[in-house]
């Protein structure tokens, strides 16, 4: 190979992936020198047994097939030198390193292993995944540390169970993206997953179901397959060994004092009825939980000391998320604790049973963490919250000077679509793209400087209902595990989106050399909808706009069709189809989407309530943007509203004519979305005195499941208001008893 093919290589090895860290360094300065990586190379450090030395020699082996020798004699030519410097007390900081390349050597230097594995993740980043018997690395020197301290990721076993080699595989992708926290959801309704030993029948019984759910939940359909699977306490302690060597502290989850349908199918006796009980075979939120008796907490505490044991982190999670009150509600023994408690309802039971497991907890020199819930009826002394539904427990939980991580459905649940639902597996629901996890902000504008203080940091969830195998797993976590990284490593910039988006181009080629499954769903058309002066408009994204090719008469894309060049406006019904294509090949699936056009499109609508943040894309213009709701897909063309009515005025602008008006409210009581209980079709020509035109009940709604087409009298009116009415509080019985209700609605046409 000549000399300049040789030099070449090099800068194309490091434009590919010198200048595609993931997370992005804080602060990155390229120089005029070349590193020659090659055979000869030396990994120099003080012990040659340091972790992330032979950590450093294997993954530079697996990836270029390069073998380097560890050396602790001192040279300053063609090495890479892991330095562990002395901390000085004004400086130091133990996530923070130092990665230097220069003509003669590589240096990595911080105050402690961890700061150099991170340098080494870095370092493997730039090394390219080829095998060659030299590279040129370009010369640079970073400065580096993270923003926050909890930069998680989550993974549900419960539902589906995954063995211990691919927990290991899960801790290495985090490990690879500088994440320090693994969430262990090992018990739930539909498994306990951990080894108990002195209640042997949790996993002899709780750890098996005798069938799980098939398709979607409303689909209520069941396979009668025994299924299950636990880890015993010499696998825990591998995991947690193998995940401290990368510097991740693993935090385990074990659910109270709802979500226990496992444990007391094994021990009804912790129950309020006495079962008996058989695993959970069904997702969501069951009724039964654990009684607040002497006798449950003795049995919780001794699961609690053994899980300790195993788990050296400084945080224990105990859920205490979506927990019904109706069997505390007749329960004497419930009823007679809250008595002598002098507790006034069973939210302040619950409150009860957090306090009292907490002080167990902190007297074994630990501290609790659990979902937002555990806010209700009082915040124990010394929680810690992970804020879920929204933002408002962490802001709640900082406010009251207590720790809090961030982790809201709307960004950070990686159970939901990152695709269009029409070319994507089957998932739980939501719509969270990679672009949007990334514009996530993890400090919320609503608490000032002392109180962001709390904010220890954000992960993402991954909740495996619909997720069976390895492989869903892996196209669930990535990309969007690049995303949340950067995020939480605190070098984002949504403004800079397209810029990150090449970045993780890049590393799909690695990931597609190591066999990783991962969505291509950034390759897809990316749509939106905007109403403008009574007009509909249809904006398409794509990587590179000018590779988008549409048809507005139904049929497939091809590269010949009209490219997209500026939003389509939509002046009558019809199916717009898109595809992203590159260097004359599809690159994406198509995208469908269909308009409806009726008299109400795109003209203007008023709210009286707003609908959720997390579900509010769009805003009341989604009602008339002519696009209906997919029951797939309620994260996108639905509005939610979290226990408020929906009161909508629409204004045509003059008095028009009509006979039917069309709507639909989603049903999907799993997610605490229910029908409502009324809707009423009001109409008014001067906008402030109405006449009630029709009213339907709860009835006859459930009766069409939500879809509502109701035809009446030809009308005439200037206005039309329709006033859909919350569930309001879920009973008893329901999923998400005692909480408000999930109210959606999708497009009003008007005919």
């Amino acid at each position: 190979m000549n000399r300049f093919s040789f030099l070449l290589i090099g800068l194309i090895s490091f434009l590919g992936f010198g200048q595609n860290i993931i997370p992005k360094p804080k602060e990155m300065k390229l120089t005029s020198e070349f590193f020659e990586l090659n055979s000869k190379t030396q990994i120099f450090v003080q012990n040659k047994n340091t972790f992330e030395a032979l950590f450093l020699k294997e993954s530079i082996k697996s990836a270029t097939g390069l073998d380097l020798k560890i050396t602790t004699k001192y040279t300053n030519t063609n090495c890479i030198q892991l330095s562990l410097q002395l901390p000085d007390t004004s400086l130091f900081e133990k996530e923070r390193y130092r990665l230097s390349i220069s003509k003669n050597n590589v240096q990595i230097s911080s105050f402690s292993n961890q700061g150099l594995f991170y340098g080494v993740q870095t370092l493997l980043q730039i090394i390219p995944n080829e095998s060659l018997n030299q590279f040129k690395l370009q010369g640079l020197i970073i400065s580096d540390q993270p923003k926050l301290k909890w930069r998680g990721m989550h993974l549900d076993v419960s539902r589906h169970f995954f063995e211990v080699e691919f927990i290991k595989k899960y801790i290495d992708y985090l490990a690879q993206y500088k994440m320090n926290t693994f969430h262990w959801h090992l018990t739930d309704d539909q498994g306990w997953r951990i080894e108990i030993k002195k209640y042997p029948k949790l996993t002899e019984i709780g750890a098996w179901r005798n069938g799980s759910m098939v398709g979607h939940y409303r689909d209520q359909t069941f396979d009668t397959k025994r299924y299950g699977g636990f880890y015993t306490q010499e696998e825990i302690k591998e995991v947690v060994a193998y995940a401290k060597e990368r510097h991740i502290t693993v935090v385990p989850e074990i659910e109270m004092p709802g979500h226990a349908l496992a444990a007391l199918a094994a021990y009804p006796e912790y129950s309020c009825t006495g079962g008996p009980f058989e695993v959970g075979k069904v997702w969501g939120v069951l009724d039964d939980v654990f009684c607040p008796k002497d006798e449950t907490f003795t049995f919780l505490e001794n699961i609690l000391s053994e899980v300790i044991e195993l788990f050296p982190s400084e945080y224990i999670h105990i859920g205490g998320d979506e927990c019904p009150k109706t069997r505390w509600k007749s329960c004497s023994h419930c009823q007679k604790r809250m008595k002598d408690e002098k507790l006034k309802d069973e939210h302040e039971l619950q409150s009860y049973f957090i306090q009292r497991i907490e002080k167990f907890v902190n007297s074994k020199g630990r501290k609790i963490i659990g979902w937002d819930e555990i806010l209700e009826g009082g915040l124990a002394p010394n929680a810690a919250v992970m804020s879920w539904r929204g933002t408002d427990g962490g802001i709640a939980a900082a406010k009251e000077k207590h720790f809090a991580v961030m982790t809201p459905g709307s960004h950070c649940y990686f159970d939901h679509y990152q695709g269009e639902p029409a070319n994507e597996p089957l998932a739980f629901g939501g719509y969270t793209t990679l672009e949007k996890v990334y514009s996530y902000n993890p400090i919320p504008n609503e608490l000032n400087e002392a109180e962001s203080a709390y904010i220890l940091g954000a992960q993402a969830n991954l909740w495996t209902e619909y997720i069976e195998t390895i492989s869903q797993v892996e196209y669930m976590l990535f990309p969007r595990l690049t995303a949340i990284a950067e995020v939480v490593w605190g070098t984002s910039n949504p403004e800079n989106y397209k810029a990150f988006e090449d970045r993780v181009v890049h590393h799909m080629k690695g990931w597609s050399q190591k066999n990783i499954n991962f969505s291509k769903a950034i390759y897809q058309v990316v749509s939106d909808i905007a109403v403008q002066n009574n007009q509909i408009y249809y904006a398409l994204k794509g990587r590179d706009a000018s590779g988008i090719r549409f048809t507005t008469d139904g049929s497939e894309p091809k590269v010949d069709s009209k490219k997209y060049d500026s939003s389509i406006q939509i002046d009558k019904s019809c199916t717009v189809k898109s595809a992203y294509f590159e260097a004359g090949q599809a690159k994406s699936a198509t995208i469908s989407q269909t308009f409806y056009i009726t008299k109400s499109s795109g003209k203007s609508i008023l709210l009286k309530h707003e609908p959720s943040k997390t579900y509010g894309k769009g805003g009341a213009a989604t009602l008339v943007d002519g696009v209906k709701g997919d029951l797939l897909r309620f994260g996108k063309n639905w509005l939610g509203f979290s226990g408020k009515d929906v009161e909508a005025t629409i204004d045509f602008g003059s008095s028009i004519s009509f006979e039917k008006v069309s709507l639909n409210t989603f049903n999907g009581e799993s997610s605490w979305i229910y029908l409502p209980r009324e809707i009423q079709f009001l109409v008014s020509d001067d906008g402030v005195s109405f006449t009630l035109v029709r009213t339907i009940s709860l009835e006859q709604i459930s009766k069409q499941n939500g879809v509502m087409v109701e035809s009446f009298p030809k009308t005439t009116a200037r206005y039309l208001k329709v006033i859909v009415n919350n569930y309001g509080t879920i009973p008893d019985g329901k999923p998400g008893a005692g909480s408000a209700a999930w109210l959606f609605i999708d497009e009003i046409s008007v005919e």
